[in-house]
């Protein structure tokens, strides 16, 4: 299967020797080689070699890179949110692009309306005054509809590009809910009593910028926002490393979403692990299904799910399944010390997600979401590293300790169980 470089397609035998150099690096070249055809099998968008991908965990760490990106940015900054708070780090971020815009760097911003409902309207409109466009997807108001209106459909994605070279993107809001890192570290102190937030994002160098590019353009058109100037959006592409990516952006117009398609056929698919953390957990039965038939077959099936939340209905409606999970020999741990917000998969530790989707009804049916697939155990060990890290600050789950709960808890799973697939 030709793979994208710097220079578009590889000749077949360039990318089958770069494959069998990554499968090589591997413990078991099969698994590998399985992987990969699986995920061709589903995904159209193009496998891309030639880039860096570096992995940033919390707020602290994501904010500064960041920043150091915006500032220096010489044509463009193309920005797509679903929080954007009017507090301290919004401020910070509004700033840094107001000041990018008055040195003539073109600034584009998609920010969703029931996500920044609580961000005040003067806050986007000293923004615009600025030179900067903003485009509100889906409006809450019906009577600002571009088109038909779709109050269900979210744009949950995060998305930062600069210059079309560099692009950030992962489960990272802008809010001071981030201000403080999960390990204590931050750019300012929380408010007191408050948890931190832990989180992950990607940094992305090479051709795979470009495909992150044309996600956000192709939403701007489809949201019908004005015409953008001409700017060099899609730059020839250079090699920045040798990590190899697939990026695959999901929304509710296809039939299915190809984010969860992969995911479930990586899973079905493991041969020795699976090692997923995330943040809001209600899965729908083939999910279930499959992380179970996963782990009856001797897979290390291990999950690392929220402690506390700020979700109350999605937390319960989760826990609902515990048991069941437990039964098949599932792993379940919940994070401990921190308000778990991260989105990311390892499987086999060749096979790495981070991204937007939460594992639960509203990721796969109603929102568009965005997630990156890393191939490769080079980058697949810097994601077990830090999968172990929250595994060393997570509480495990057992089968007993669980049958043991009391009543309450088993009425607020009910209960929460009767709303997930709004959730």
């Amino acid at each position: 299967m030709p793979l994208e470089g710097a220079r578009g397609p590889l000749p077949v035998a360039q990318s089958q020797a770069l494959l069998e150099h990554m499968a090589s690096r591997g413990p078991d070249s099969g698994i590998f080689d399985e992987h990969l055809a699986r995920e061709e099998a589903i995904v159209a968008s193009p496998l891309a070699t030639g880039n860096r991908v570096e992995l940033l965990q919390d707020g602290p760490a994501t904010y500064g890179a960041m920043l150091e990106a915006i500032r220096a940015a010489r044509h463009h900054i193309n920005l797509e949110t679903y929080i954007l708070d009017d507090d301290d780090v919004g401020r910070r971020f509004a700033q840094a692009l107001v000041d990018k815009r008055r040195e003539g760097v073109q600034v584009n911003l998609i920010r969703d309306s029931v996500g920044t409902l609580g961000t005040p309207a003067a806050f986007f409109e000293q923004l615009v005054a600025s030179g900067i466009r903003v485009l509100e997807f889906n409006p809450v108001n019906p009577l600002t509809a571009r088109g038909a209106w779709m109050l269900n459909q979210r744009d949950h994605r995060k998305l930062l590009i600069v210059d079309g070279r560099v692009a950030f993107l992962g489960g990272i809001n802008f809010s001071s809910v981030y201000s403080g890192g999960s390990a204590g570290h931050g750019m300012q102190a929380r408010p007191a009593g408050s948890l931190a937030w832990r989180d992950t994002d990607l940094q992305l160098h090479g051709p795979a910028v470009a495909e992150l590019q044309k996600l956000f353009l192709a939403t701007w058109s489809a949201q019908q926002g004005e015409p953008l100037p001409h700017a060099d959006y899609l730059p020839p592409p250079e090699v920045a490393g040798d990590d190899v990516v697939r990026v695959i952006g999901s929304s509710p117009q296809e039939p299915y979403s190809l984010i969860y398609a992969t995911l479930l056929s990586a899973i079905g698919s493991a041969r020795t692990s699976v090692h997923l953390t995330n943040a809001y957990f209600a899965p729908d039965p083939q999910l279930l299904e499959t992380l179970e038939t996963a782990a009856r077959r001797g897979v290390d099936v291990t999950l690392i799910l929220p402690g506390q939340t700020d979700s109350w209905l999605v937390f319960h409606a989760g826990r609902g399944y515990y048991e069941r999970l437990l039964r098949a020999g599932v792993k379940i741990h919940e994070r401990r010390g921190a308000i778990l917000h991260a989105k990311t998969a390892l499987i086999d530790g060749v096979w790495s997600s981070v991204g937007s989707t939460n594992l639960d009804w509203r990721s796969f049916l109603h929102n568009h979401e965005l997630n990156a697939v890393v191939l490769g155990t080079q980058f697949g060990r810097k994601v077990q590293a830090m999968f172990a890290a929250d595994l060393a600050a997570s509480e495990a789950i057992t089968l007993e300790r669980w049958q043991r709960r009391p009543l309450l808890l088993r009425l607020k799973e009910w209960f929460a169980g009767l709303w997930e697939y709004w959730l």
